[in-house]
This record gives structure tokens, sequence and C-alpha cells, in this order.
């Protein structure tokens, strides 16, 4: 009998594309860079499966394009605002993700971020390498304290949480806002339940850890910009449409916060133009889970998840649960 098939989008640490290949059928996308709309919609066709990034975008017309035979849609990553969940669940077809796997990962880097912003360590590091060190000097890149400050948290779900553990090495105040209270997060590490007005206000530091939603885009704006401290910084591992990122632009060069350190984007792979030349940015390429590790245990949790569903069994992370009823 032949092997279902299995459609890589783009190439995965190898050890979960050796464990599919144990399975099925595999085919991967020989090209070091995203499909373009014409290529995903023909290689989804024919498909049991397919194993998608969330540079992919999964709407209604490629489903439709891999028809009925394709049982299963597994996003290589935590967020699915890439695919149209509503599309997917018409057809019945099952759409995973892989949360939990890379919250260490993810706070890790939103820490480096906070930490290479208020110390100004991209720009010691460029002005070092060309040659510019003379002699010590008292005045020189000269940065902002961490330790016994206060961090705003807006968002304390898994990756929240575990960014804000790292705080209290800091000895920093916690303050969070989201749509509701966490008692884990006050009990253990004492964090303080405010409004968004408040954490703002407070904070000197604000790190973002939301998922996109239509009342996510854009929630820090002019507005909150305005509220925050000039000598705040403002970290983003979660999504680029968060921040309104003409707005953080002009917060930034009117000194309305005194710098931000960015792993995602508004309209990303773009980014504003203006960002890219300031000083008191810190950008890096949507690396908040580029571990091995981390990147590995995603791939195994989506090849884990297919082999589950077109073995007829439930997979692990399933994001349109109603399919399974």
């Amino acid at each position: 009998m032949d092997k279902k098939k299995v459609y890589i989008t783009r190439r995965i640490p190898d050890e979960a594309i050796e464990l599919l290949e144990e399975h099925f059928h595999v085919e991967i996308n020989p090209q070091d860079r995203v499909l373009l709309r014409e290529e995903l919609l023909e290689k989804v066709k024919g498909m049991d499966a397919v194993l998608c990034l969330i540079t992919d975008n999964i709407d209604s017309e490629v489903l439709e394009a891999a028809g009925t035979k394709c049982k299963i849609f597994a996003n290589y990553g935590v967020g699915y605002n890439n695919i149209d969940i509503v599309a997917a669940t018409e057809r019945r077809i099952i759409i995973t993700n892989t949360p939990g796997v890379l919250d260490d990962a993810t706070a890790d880097l939103a820490w480096t971020l906070l930490m290479a912003v208020s110390r100004r360590i991209v720009a010691a590091d460029k002005f070092t390498r060309n040659g510019a060190f003379q002699s010590w000097d008292p005045m020189m890149f000269l940065g902002r304290d961490i330790t016994g400050k206060t961090l705003g948290l807006i968002g304390a779900g898994r990756i929240g949480f575990n960014f804000a553990k790292k705080a209290k090495a800091f000895d920093m105040k916690i303050l969070y806002t989201g749509l509701r209270h966490n008692s884990k997060i006050e009990n253990e590490l004492g964090a303080i339940y405010v409004d968004k007005e408040t954490l703002l206000s407070e904070a000197d530091f604000v790190s973002l850890h939301v998922p996109l939603l239509p009342s996510t885009t854009h929630y820090i704006s002019d507005l909150e910009f305005s509220m925050m401290k000039k000598t705040s910084v403002i970290v983003n591992t979660s999504r680029g449409p968060v921040i309104d990122e003409k707005a953080l632009v002009k917060a930034l060069k009117q000194g309305e916060i005194w710098g931000a350190g960015l792993d995602v984007y508004e309209n990303e792979p773009e980014i504003e133009p203006e960002l890219l030349n300031m000083y008191n940015v810190v950008i890096v390429p949507h690396i908040a889970s580029a571990t091995m590790e981390t990147r590995t245990n995603m791939g195994l949790i989506a090849a884990r998840n297919i082999i589950k569903v077109l073995s007829g069994e439930k997979p692990d992370t399933c994001v349109n649960m109603q399919v399974l009823k």
C-alpha cells in the first residue's frame, strides 16, 4: 500500500523530518525561502498532511487546493494567525500548533533584548569593533539600571510568567495587566494586577506577551507611548502588529521613551526604515525560539501531531477542537 504523503513548506531540524520519514513519503521545499503563492497552492495538492510555518498564509484558497484528502495542517509555531481557522474547521481539517516548548527560549530572548537595549550593548559593540575605543570615559555609553526597577508585563500567560520569574533575580517590582487576574503569578512572584494605564505610567520596562487578536492589534500606539516614562524601554517578542510601528518611531524620535527591543515587526519581514538607523533600538529577525533544542522540539511536536492524525488518533495540540468531535 502506498505511503501517505506529507509536505513540509520549509526545511526544519532533521530529527523531525526523519521521524516523519519513518511513516510517510515526505516532500520538502528545497528552496531556502518562503514558498511563492502559486508554489504553495500547487504543492499542497494531493497531500495527506502539511507541516507549515507561520510565514505561510494558509487561507481558504490553500485549504481548498489541499482538498478532502488532507487531514491536518500542523503549524510550526505557537501562533496560528497565519491560518484561517474558520475555513479549516468548515472543511474538517485539523489545525495544530506547538505551544509550551518555546516558553523558555522566548522569555530568554526577551530578557536579552531588555538588557541589550538598557546597557546599549549593540552600539557599544560596534563602537569597539570599529576601533573607536581609545580610553575609558565616565560618560561613554551610559545605560539604564535594571536591578530594583519596575517591570510592566502585558500578558501573563506561560511566556509572560516565565519572563517574570527571571525578573525576581533582579529584585524587580512586577506589574501585570491582561484580560483577567492570574493567581499563580501573584502568589509565586508577588506580581500586582493593574490596569493598562497604570502599568504604562509606572513601569521602567514594558514587555509584551499577548497573542495577535483584533483587540491587541496596535495595543501600543501614540496614546500609550505618551503615558510611558521618558526613561522606559519596551520589548516585543509576541507579534509585530501589537505595536503601531509608525507610532514607535515617533515616540523614539521625540524622546517619549528611551529605547526598544524588537524581535517581531508589524509588516514582517518589512521594518519601518527609520528603526534601522536608530541607536536606541535593538532589532533581531524573529529568533525568539531559535535554539537548537527548541526548534527541534517544535518540529517533533508537529511531526507527532501528523503521525497521530494520519493514524486515526487525536493530536496532542489541536487548535480547532470542534473538528475532533
